[in-house]
């Protein structure tokens, strides 16, 4: 269930960081009104409305979403629609794609040539290439750093990547093929020195690289120094090798990912939190490794929810994955649980734990048992006659 958190966060932070870079900090003063009036300077620009509108593309989901390509005087809807439809794409799925991602008319056939030659590379065949651009329009459409883009899926391929993993990087993690391609590899010969570091076989790196990086391909956008002053840090909190690597498999890698400073405030909160020695703080972490991820703000809110809910340090303590649920799943499954009698606050927290799947199993089961006879149904009953 963490790494689902993790990743989601991730993807969430990639998804705003593009919207930054997509759109304007001020909305100019001209886009509160309508591209096609005449007598406004940026005019837009009918031969490409026209071709759209020839290709069944809803214009005013253009105008709403990137009007700005229609004002562009050079654009290639023919040429972007061609090259779509030859890879097997019908009229709707062209239509959708351009409305998706309007600035693909303005990239060079050329370009989005050499960067379907590229993906076509890595996919099976072409119909499930038109569904990973139906998917993903806009990581198939940036067209820059090709070269280094193809130098790190050669780099990819060399490492024992399998195609499949690698199409998924390329539209899940595209920010990863902007890193030229020596950062890429610096960084993985960091992880892999780590890795023999840590007292493991070289036998076993490979499998375990590969592993960490399908789990989590961001870790390829950190500093190769952030990643040893990590591992020097949480070696000097007394973590031995093995339980290192057992920290970054349980935290996919992401735990490079958090900066020294934050994963120092949150062990320094939750030291004086469950007031325990470094020893005992040592065992929450192992138990419960978001400790380290989650920030100082986060834990405070957690914790304070579950105290609100008559649950007590003690018995976080006792079940600190609890912490991995957010206030409002707690408050949903204690109310669950409440509504069969079952009082969390004066038993074991384990009945809260788990994904959706596994508490609605586990709430089944303590359902099933107090719906049962006090009696048991297959002894004889003794009736007085």
């Amino acid at each position: 269930m963490l790494w689902k958190l993790l990743m989601r966060s991730q993807l969430c932070r990639l998804c705003s960081f593009r919207r930054m870079l997509s759109a304007p900090r001020y909305r100019p003063f001209l886009a509160c009104f309508t591209y096609t009036t005449n007598n406004q300077p940026n005019k837009e620009n009918q031969r490409t409305v026209e071709k759209l509108h020839k290709f069944s593309v809803d214009i005013r989901k253009i105008r709403r979403l990137k009007g700005w390509v229609l004002l562009e005087d050079e654009t290639y809807v023919e040429e972007i629609a061609n090259i779509l439809q030859q890879l097997g794409a019908n009229e709707t799925a062209v239509a959708s794609i351009l409305e998706r991602c309007p600035e693909a008319i303005v990239c060079s056939p050329t370009a989005v040539n050499s960067q379907r030659e590229l993906w076509q590379s890595l996919c099976k065949n072409e119909e499930e290439l038109v569904k990973l651009i139906e998917q993903f329009p806009e990581s198939f459409f940036t067209v820059k750093d090709q070269e280094n883009r193809k130098l790190n899926v050669q780099f990819f391929q060399e490492l024992g990547l399998k195609n499949v993993v690698i199409s998924r990087f390329l539209t899940t993690a595209p920010s990863i093929f902007h890193n030229p391609v020596e950062k890429n590899k610096q960084v993985i010969r960091i992880l892999q020195e780590s890795y023999l570091n840590l007292g493991s076989s070289e036998t076993n790196m490979k499998v375990w690289l590969l592993k960490l990086l399908s789990q989590n391909p961001f870790i390829l956008l950190n500093s190769s120094a952030a990643i040893k002053e990590t591992l020097e840090f949480l070696q000097e909190q007394g973590f031995t090798d093995s339980e290192i690597l057992q920290l970054l498999s349980k935290l996919k890698g992401f735990l490079f990912q958090l900066g020294l400073r934050s994963i120092q405030n949150s062990i320094s909160f939750s030291k004086n939190a469950f007031k325990c020695t470094d020893h005992d703080l040592k065992q929450l972490v192992l138990k419960c490794p978001a400790l380290l991820y989650y920030s100082v703000p986060i834990l405070e809110e957690r914790i304070q929810g579950l105290l609100k809910e008559g649950i007590s340090i003690a018995q976080i303590r006792e079940t600190p994955m609890v912490l991995e649920l957010t206030p409002q799943i707690v408050q949903y499954r204690i109310r669950k649980l409440n509504s069969l009698g079952y009082r969390v606050k004066d038993g074991h927290l384990a009945s809260l734990n788990g994904t959706k799947k596994e508490f609605e199993a586990n709430f089944g089961k303590i359902q099933a048992k107090k719906g049962r006879p006090l009696f048991n149904p297959v002894a004889p009953l003794h009736v007085d006659e």
